[in-house]
């Protein structure tokens, strides 16, 4: 139980600075969404710009993340050499797109529907290209075990992000999308000089041979994240190209501030993640360790359910995280993007067993196939049912991922995941959900919302009966011996 209660303390820091981050960072979709109106189709742009550097930050990594945790881990390598040849690596790739960007930027705006504003263009380009070099820094805090300091410039970042929205959105009621990406610019420039020490006080050194080796192991978790991140934003993407409506950034604009809603979901297996994968790669060959990948599985799936259902249950309060109610219509995508996360962050859990045995091959075809799905949808649906199919496309490729994951994972890597409890506790959510949803349209909102908070408190009290029982606590467990 020991790595789950480092697991549980690291994600809980890594979790606060994602929830408050995100918490804050939820700000700027009020803020965006009152003054850039849906019909305008500005928070449309920012959908779209913004799932093209999720994408081009993923290509720009190319894996050297996750290639980090491996190599600094093994016996033979001289982790600053690894750390130093990552850097160098990454640094080189990012540098040389943002200058073809800047130098064929008029042609590939063009291309992208921003000809008349390329500086949006170039503005993102650069900002990507110095972060994708900033995710070694941090990779680096979080090998270190230096998850406060990490925690920490992420809510800086996003903090200084905040203040400069609102000086200009809110205080100089400012109406030019562009500011958004600006700014964006400037906190990441920030946050370059803030990570000084994380580059400095060794010698830069590039082992070619060992970059070999390294891409060798990283190229198919470079295929493995375009394809998942596809599974992400694809459909952001290709929607201003197969949209058939004329309000396509409106359309665009409605689906992407409600799916930020959704975006809970991808806080905790974010925050998950950063605390889980350095673990597993530093004890990949410790006793008992089989064990705290078949718990850690079920842990995550209980609380991502409980989370669901928070967000579903109080979804009448939370919408007014986007404040314009024009685009309160797209609301109904919330529960579908949210079941698409969780089966991200399972498919994720899954994926450590392509990893440790160094067949990261695997990855590929997985999320390659569900990537195929996630288009298949988008294509043949998006023109008729317009941003629903965004949704279902989303849900079907994680779906497939997930599943095609664990059937090949079994053979390969079998572990005994505690599937009685997973299915039960996903059965009961499903039937809460249910009736929430049955209950919202013939309830009033607020005697909905109390039905919703017994239901939850219900799931909360099975939870804490069958798998956090309160003897086990440190305080109330002495409690409990005394009597």
């Amino acid at each position: 139980m020991g790595k789950l209660q480092t697991i549980a303390k690291d994600t809980a820091i890594y979790g606060l600075s994602s929830i408050i981050g995100r918490f804050l960072n939820y700000l700027l979709v009020p803020l965006y969404t009152a003054q850039l109106s849906a019909a305008s189709g500005g928070y449309g742009v920012i959908t779209n710009m913004y799932a093209y550097v999720a994408l081009i930050l993923v290509i720009l990594t190319f894996g050297m993340e996750t290639t980090y945790f491996r190599f600094t881990n093994k016996t033979h390598t001289d982790s600053q050499v690894v750390y130093s040849t990552t850097l160098i690596s990454v640094g080189t790739v990012s540098a040389l797109f943002a200058a073809l960007v800047i130098i064929f930027i008029n042609p590939i705006s063009s291309l992208m529907g921003y000809g008349d504003h390329p500086e949006w263009v170039w503005v993102m380009a650069l900002t990507v290209a110095i972060d994708a070099f900033l995710c070694i820094p941090f990779a680096h805090l979080r090998q270190q075990k230096k998850a406060i300091k990490f925690a920490s410039l992420k809510l800086l970042n996003i903090v200084v992000s905040i203040l400069l929205n609102v000086i200009y959105f809110a205080w100089m009621d400012g109406k030019d999308v562009g500011y958004a990406f600006y700014i964006n610019l400037v906190c990441t420039a920030m946050l370059a000089i803030c990570l000084f020490t994380e580059y400095t006080g060794f010698r830069w050194k590039m082992d070619t041979k060992l970059l070999r080796t390294m891409l060798s192991y990283s190229w198919p978790i470079l295929i493995l994240g375009v394809a998942g991140i596809l599974n992400q934003t694809a459909d952001k993407m290709l929607f201003p190209y197969i949209y058939e409506g004329d309000d396509m950034l409106e359309q665009l604009g409605i689906y992407g501030a409600c799916s930020k809603i959704a975006m809970i979901m991808a806080m905790i297996t974010q925050a998950f993640r950063f605390a889980y994968e350095p673990i597993v790669f530093s004890g990949v060959k410790d006793k008992g360790q089989h064990e705290m990948y078949e718990q850690a599985m079920k842990y995550f799936i209980i609380f991502t359910l409980l989370a669901f259902l928070l967000v579903v249950g109080y979804i009448d309060i939370l919408k007014y995280i986007v404040r314009n109610s024009d685009y309160w219509v797209g609301l109904k995508v919330v529960p579908i993007v949210m079941a698409a996360e969780i089966m991200m962050g399972i498919y994720f859990n899954l994926s450590f067993w392509y990893k440790i045995i160094d067949k990261t091959i695997w990855g590929a075809w997985f999320s390659g196939i569900g990537c195929v799905v996630l288009l298949a949808v988008n294509f043949i649906f998006v023109p008729k049912y317009g941003y629903m199919a965004c949704a279902w496309g989303g849900f079907a490729g994680y779906g497939v991922a997930m599943i095609t994951s664990y059937i090949v994972g079994q053979k390969y890597y079998p572990l005994n995941y505690p599937l009685k409890d997973i299915t039960l506790y996903t059965i009961l959510a499903a039937i809460a959900f249910v009736a929430m949803t049955l209950l919202h349209e013939k309830l009033s909102m607020w005697l909905s919302i109390a039905i919703n908070t017994l239901l939850i408190l219900a799931f909360i009290a099975l939870i804490i009966k069958r798998d956090l029982p309160l003897s086990k606590l440190p305080i109330i467990g002495k409690k409990f011996k005394k009597k």
